[in-house]
């Protein structure tokens, strides 16, 4: 069944990118107990199986049913357009406790026998007690199960607003929004969502923030209550490489043409991305990749822009055909 988005003329003027490490938090912990979700990241659940033994997950767990609500209060669009984990994590901490205490009893009445759980009533007799605990818990996921690879994650993220920023200039808005995700739609104004329930929203002219998401594939989401901000968060471009390690895919005449650490940079710039990404990517001194990154756009094999506090850089055609091996984009024979 189709949920509606509904576009006034100031919402046009006022949709944005924003990327939120908080979002990433919620969507790993829920990715832990979704088999849909594992393909893409499975050296991922591989490598922190044994630090996610030690987590208690099982309070934000009882928030997240498979088909309902989950707690707006809980995962709110950020903010601003990259707010830090802690900037997300005090705002949290602020939120309302019966505004907090409301939103939860309706997501438990999602889950079949949760609103008699011990916990449940623990919560709802004492919401302070929870807005406290649940961010205690989500502030603990990110410390173990995401900051480690922040910059990976951050860095994709980045290149894929760079990406659709770009087409967002070329098709305009309603020509972007169906290209996200095959379950959305555009049509007179209004973005129409293929999900689950149905749903209808009129923006009023707070625009829609459209936030990239690493591990929400392959749903998208759009269903936020008043007051939290309209949003969308889609599945970010890139996934599919975003665990493999560029130096099992440096390609042997590159690294004889440029030297290995040029040569791991140039292949590692799949999609934009800034030097300490690079440098955490590649297990390299963030001073080493720099030194790289600059050769490399001297050669004309890379351009750079900046991107808030960044500067991202990216393969110029040259620099794409070169990491190929080959000069008009196409294999060369052997």
């Amino acid at each position: 069944m189709p949920s509606h988005l509904h576009f006034d003329e100031d919402d046009f003027l006022r949709c944005r990118f924003a990327v939120s490490p908080l979002w990433e938090t919620q969507e790993a912990v829920r990715t832990l107990r979704r088999p849909d979700r594992h393909g893409y990241h499975a050296p991922w659940l591989r490598r922190i199986r044994a630090v996610a033994a030690g987590l208690d997950l099982t309070p934000l767990w009882l928030l997240m049913p498979w088909r309902g609500h989950t707690p707006d209060w809980l995962m709110p669009p950020p903010t601003g357009p990259a707010a830090s984990v802690e900037e997300e994590l005090a705002a949290l901490r602020a939120v309302d406790p019966e505004t907090a205490r409301a939103d939860t009893a309706r997501s438990l009445a999602d889950t079949p026998g949760a609103p008699k759980s011990a916990t449940a009533r623990a919560w709802l007799d004492d919401p302070p007690r929870m807005v406290r605990e649940l961010t205690d818990a989500l502030e603990e996921a990110w410390e173990v199960l995401v900051a480690p690879d922040w910059p990976r994650l951050r860095a994709l993220l980045e290149a894929d607003i760079a990406f659709h920023s770009r087409r967002l200039a070329e098709v305009g808005l309603g020509g972007l929004l169906p290209e996200l995700h095959p379950r959305l739609g555009w049509r007179a104004g209004t973005l129409t969502v293929e999900s689950a329930g149905v749903y209808e929203r009129r923006l009023g002219g707070q625009g829609l923030v459209l936030m990239p998401s690493v591990f929400t594939w392959p749903d998208v989401i759009s269903t936020f209550d008043p007051p939290a901000r309209p949003a969308l968060v889609y599945p970010a471009r890139g996934i599919g490489g975003l665990w493999t390690d560029p130096a099992d895919s440096t390609p042997d005449a590159l690294v004889r043409l440029l030297g290995r650490g040029r040569a791991a940079v140039l292949a590692a710039l799949a999609e934009p991305a800034a030097t300490t990404a690079l440098a955490h990517r590649l297990r390299l001194a963030p001073s080493s990749v720099s030194a790289h990154l600059a050769a490399l756009r001297d050669a004309g094999l890379l351009t750079s822009r900046r991107y808030g506090h960044q500067v991202l850089y990216e393969r110029t055609p040259l620099g794409i055909a070169l990491a190929s091996g080959t000069s008009d984009g196409r294999p060369v024979p052997r």
